[in-house]
C-alpha cells in the first residue's frame, strides 16, 4: 500500500475536539468513514515539511477548499502553491460529510437572505451560490477525479404539515424572486417518484443538487492539485502563522514556511492559537453518519427508492441522506456537544432511531459504517471568504455550517483570485466583505448549545 507521507501514521483519535485539543494532531489515520474504506489507496503527497522553505502562497489545510484554491491558483494565475495539511489529506471534514452537493452555502434560507439584506442582496447571493454550484461541477466533470457523481437535484422532505406550509411558500419566492424552478410535490409524489418516506408529508423539489463520493472527490483534487504544481505537505500541521514583515512565517514542528500570502482554509478543525484573526469565530459542532450494509431488491421495493438524489428534512436538527451507488442507504444528523462524549452509544442509536422512523421496513437493518465529524457554524449562520486586513496578503474561507460540498469550490475560487490581486463583482456581498463575527459569551457556548439542542428537540418533534 502506498503511504502517503514519510512519516508514522499515528492513531485516530475518536475523542478529538477543536476546542480542547492542545493542537490539531501529527498524521492521525483517517476517521473510519464507509468513504475512506472504498476510495482506494490516498494518493502520494510531497511528505511532511521538514526545516525552514519558502512559499509564494501557503494553504493551511488540504480539505476541498484549500485544495481547489491551489488548484485554481495554478489554473488560472500561474501560482504555484504549497498546501499545509496536519494529518493525512482531507482528513477532516472532506472525507466526512454525506456528499451531499447543493446550491447553498451557510445554513439560512433565502427569505432570510432577503429579511437580513433585501431584495437586491439576496439576489446577487442566489447568482454568487449557483455560479459556486457550476464551479463545482465543472471541478467534478474533469480527470482525475471520478467521484461518482449522483445528479438530479435535491429533494427537501418536509417532515410536518407547518413545515410542509414553510415549503410552499419559500418555493414560492424561489420560483418568483430569484428565478430558479422549484416544485411543491404531494406526499403522493414524493411516494410514487422519489421515496416512500414514512414522516414525509411533501417536499420542495429544487433541480440543482448532486451526491458525490467525498474522499474520491478530495483525492481526486490532490491529483489535479499536484499536476498542477502545487506541493501538498501532509503531516506539517501550522502551530502558529505569524507576521513577519510583508509576508508569514507558519510555524510547523519541524520548519518554518515563509510566504509572501496565506490562505487559511481548516473548517471545523481550526486549531487553538493558529492565529488571533480567527480566535472565537467559528464554533465546531458534531454530526454523525452512518452507512447501512447494501439493501436487497425486497427492501428496496419496500422504501420506494426510485431516485438517488440528495434528500434531507425540515428539522432544524436535520436528517440527510441518500440511497449510494451500491445500494447502501447513507444517513446523518446531529451528534455529541463535545468530543469527549462522542462515542457514547446514545449518539449513534439516536442516529439509528430516525432512520427506523423513516423507514420502518429497515429496521433492525446492520449499520456497517459509523462516524462522526466537526462542522463549522458560523454564529451568524453564513460563511465568509475574507481578508481582514488589506495591506497583508491572509484570506480565510469558514463557515459553511454544513453546506460546503460544491460551495467550498468557489470559496477556493475566491481565495485565490483575492491572492493575485484580482477584483470579481461579487467582492461587495457579505460573505465577502465583512468578517466572520465573534461570540461575545464564547467560553460558555456549549452551554448554549445544550439548552438550543433541547428547544430544537421539542420544536422538530411538534405536530
Amino acid at each position: 500500500m502506498n503511504r502517503s507521507v514519510d512519516a508514522p501514521i499515528a492513531a485516530y483519535d475518536p475523542h478529538y475536539d477543536p476546542l480542547v485539543s492542545a493542537g490539531p494532531g501529527l498524521n492521525m489515520d483517517y476517521a473510519p468513514t464507509y468513504w475512506v474504506a472504498t476510495a482506494g489507496d490516498p494518493p502520494e503527497t510531497d511528505g511532511p515539511i521538514v526545516g525552514d522553505t519558502d512559499a509564494d502562497v501557503a494553504v493551511v489545510g488540504s480539505g476541498y477548499t484549500g485544495l481547489a484554491c491551489a488548484i485554481l491558483l495554478a489554473r488560472e494565475f500561474g501560482i504555484k502553491a504549497t498546501v499545509l495539511e496536519a494529518n493525512r489529506v482531507a482528513w477532516g471534514c472532506s472525507t466526512r460529510n454525506g456528499g451531499q452537493g447543493q446550491n447553498s452555502a451557510g445554513r439560512l434560507t433565502r427569505s432570510q437572505w432577503i429579511a437580513r439584506w433585501g431584495h437586491d442582496i439576496a439576489r446577487r447571493m442566489h447568482a454568487e451560490i449557483e455560479e459556486g454550484f457550476e464551479t463545482f461541477e465543472d471541478l467534478v466533470g474533469r480527470s482525475p477525479i471520478d467521484c461518482e457523481p449522483q445528479r438530479g437535484g435535491h429533494l427537501y422532505i418536509a417532515h410536518r404539515r407547518h413545515s410542509l406550509e414553510k415549503l410552499i411558500e419559500e418555493s414560492r419566492l424561489l420560483n418568483e424572486i430569484f428565478k430558479y424552478p422549484t416544485r411543491i410535490l404531494s406526499r403522493e409524489e414524493v411516494r410514487r417518484d422519489f421515496v416512500d418516506e414514512a414522516e414525509g408529508v411533501g417536499a420542495l423539489h429544487e433541480p440543482l443538487g448532486t451526491g458525490v463520493h467525498p474522499a474520491k472527490l478530495a483525492f481526486g483534487y490532490l491529483r489535479m492539485a499536484r499536476e498542477s504544481g502545487a506541493r501538498v505537505h501532509a503531516a506539517s500541521p501550522v502551530l502558529q502563522i505569524e507576521p513577519k514583515g510583508s509576508a508569514f512565517l507558519l510555524h510547523t514542528p519541524a520548519g518554518k514556511v515563509k510566504a509572501r500570502a496565506v490562505a487559511v482554509a481548516t473548517g471545523a478543525y481550526t486549531s487553538l492559537g493558529l492565529t488571533p484573526t480567527l480566535e472565537g469565530r467559528c464554533m465546531p459542532i458534531l454530526s454523525n453518519s452512518i452507512v447501512t450494509r447494501p439493501l436487497t431488491a425486497a427492501e428496496l421495493e419496500a422504501t420506494g427508492f426510485r431516485t438517488r438524489q440528495v434528500i434531507t428534512d425540515t428539522r432544524t436538527l436535520r436528517f440527510y441522506y441518500r440511497l449510494l451507488p451500491d445500494n447502501r442507504l447513507q444517513m446523518g444528523s446531529r451528534s455529541a456537544i463535545t468530543g469527549a462524549d462522542a462515542s457514547h452509544p446514545k449518539h449513534l442509536q439516536l442516529l439509528i432511531d430516525g432512520l427506523h422512523r423513516k423507514f420502518p421496513s429497515l429496521s433492525g437493518i446492520e449499520i456497517e459504517y459509523s462516524w462522526w465529524g466537526w462542522v463549522d457554524v458560523s454564529h451568524d449562520m453564513m460563511p465568509r471568504i475574507f481578508q481582514p486586513d488589506s495591506k497583508r496578503a491572509l484570506v480565510y474561507a469558514l463557515g459553511y455550517g454544513g453546506n460546503g460540498v460544491s460551495y467550498s469550490a468557489q470559496a477556493g475560487r475566491r481565495m485565490a483570485q483575492m491572492i493575485a490581486g484580482r477584483q470579481f463583482s461579487a467582492q461587495d456581498l457579505p460573505i465577502f466583505n465583512s468578517p466572520l463575527p465573534t461570540h461575545p459569551f464564547a467560553p460558555f457556548r456549549r452551554i448554549g448549545q445544550r439548552l438550543l439542542y433541547a428547544w430544537y428537540q421539542m420544536r422538530d418533534e411538534a405536530a
